[in-house]
């Protein structure tokens, strides 16, 4: 299928970047995904070679400026669900975090769930699904844009919004994965 804007025929592109976030042509956003991991992971290399200090206040305000950002801008929209094949993207985006928790002094051997108590920080999955909660929460309170376009329901401690299915079972695929798909435990 072809395209023409003014009489001019758009080029056939695989994937775009617009306001930061890649998206490509069957939706799936894993090349977003790993961009954010490359992004943070250059980062975390780029403080373990320039910072000396390794002090605990100075490497949280490091992490929370200037590696997290990468791996939470736009979550809601590429949030990888929890579902087999998506794991090892969790794991990965996990994996920043537990390697930069390694680097703090006097908590960098300790076991992760408990750097993480001691920092008091929660893992990037929790952070995910807690921004998702407040999205919905927002939607659903008339406080963003989305108030309007999304239709929440309660099943039991659920918060569901589903709107119609199309027939073509490759984009029921695509779209359980979209946040307007999501089912919430609140």
């Amino acid at each position: 299928m072809d395209y023409v804007l003014d009489g001019i025929k758009l080029d056939e592109t695989v994937q775009e970047k617009d306001l930061g976030v890649l998206t490509s042509g069957t939706l799936l956003w894993n090349d977003q995904i790993e961009s954010c991991i490359s992004k943070a992971n250059q980062m975390l290399c780029w403080i373990s070679r320039n910072l000396i200090s390794r002090e605990k206040t100075l490497m949280l305000r490091v992490f929370k400026t200037l590696i997290r950002p990468h791996l939470e801008y736009c979550v809601q929209l590429w949030n990888p669900a929890a579902e087999h094949g998506n794991w090892s993207l969790i794991l990965r985006i996990e994996s920043v975090q537990r390697r930069f928790t390694r680097m703090i002094e006097g908590v960098g051997l300790l076991p992760y769930s408990e750097r993480l108590q001691v920092l008091q920080l929660t893992t990037l999955a929790e952070r995910r699904s807690r921004g998702d909660l407040i999205e919905v929460y927002k939607a659903s309170h008339g406080l963003s844009k989305l108030a309007g376009v999304l239709n929440f329901s309660r099943s039991g401690l659920n918060v569901i919004c589903k709107p119609g299915k199309s027939k073509d079972s490759k984009i029921n695929g695509i779209r359980r994965n979209l946040f307007s798909q999501r089912e919430f435990q609140t």
